[in-house]
């Protein structure tokens, strides 16, 4: 298996870092090959800039342009490189500290200049269904998120503070990857890194290698098909989750029947 693990640690001495060399040497343990992406020592630019399309300005949406560029083959080396990459993985992971309920700005400004239209989305099988939510660019592949966040596990419960940690990590698992058509896997969140009874680096590193050795038997999350599961407006039919409004309702399971 090819691993592509993008990692957007805040700087060489933090626990992203850290886990992402964990995360790396294990795979590798495992016999599988491995390409880390990590966007800091990159000094990754986030913006989307006219340069990416070999354009001096945007005069038209930015995805008409990305979409030229690439039937033309004008999209700038750094994206075709890192599109290749991806094409060429079998596994996508990413690894990040939870700012904001959120990526940093570095790791999603990658997914905004890589993921580019016609790369990424915008395409439409033979019956001219637009190609997303399962049925994308990227079928085949499945993905990982390893993230971690200072407060207590607790807090991010389906009754906690700051929300669930499955809802947090919905725009991605299920907006970006699963739009994609890439699978994603159940994510390892560390969290509570910033309270006095967390138990350290080394457990953590644990948790990273206990996370990464079932990864061949594993089944992604179940969400939903676009084109099974919606109606005409894209909403979920009605025969599934009554009553309900909850992002739970997206995945195929028994608590979302």
């Amino acid at each position: 298996m090819k691993a592509l693990l993008i990692s957007a640690p805040p700087s060489a001495h933090s626990l992203t870092e850290d886990l992402t060399r964990t995360a790396s040497d294990e795979l590798c343990r495992q016999g599988h090959s491995t390409e880390v992406l990590n966007l800091n020592e990159l000094q990754w630019d986030p913006v989307v800039r006219p340069t990416d399309y070999g354009v001096c300005e945007f005069r038209r949406p930015v995805g008409d342009h990305a979409a030229d560029a690439h039937a033309d083959g004008t999209l700038a080396e750094v994206v075709r490189e890192h599109q290749q990459l991806l094409e060429d993985a079998d596994l996508l992971v990413l690894l990040f500290p939870l700012w904001w309920h959120g990526m940093p700005a570095i790791m999603k400004g990658w997914i905004d200049r890589i993921f580019t239209e016609r790369f990424a989305y915008g395409l439409h099988d033979g019956s001219g269904n637009s190609r997303k939510y399962g049925d994308g660019a990227f079928t085949g592949k499945r993905g990982l998120i390893i993230t971690t966040a200072g407060d207590r596990a607790s807090a991010f419960e389906e009754r906690g503070l700051n929300g669930n940690i499955h809802d947090l990590l919905f725009p991605i698992t299920h907006g970006v990857l699963w739009y994609t058509g890439i699978a994603p896997l159940e994510s390892l969140a560390i969290l509570g890194v910033n309270t006095p009874d967390w138990p350290g680096v080394e457990d953590a590193r644990d948790r990273v290698r206990r996370r990464l050795a079932s990864l061949d038997a594993e089944e992604p999350i179940p969400y939903r098909w676009m084109l099974e599961d919606y109606d005409s407006e894209r909403r979920l039919d009605r025969s599934h989750a009554a009553g309900r409004t909850d992002l739970a309702i997206h995945v195929r399971s028994e608590r979302a029947s």
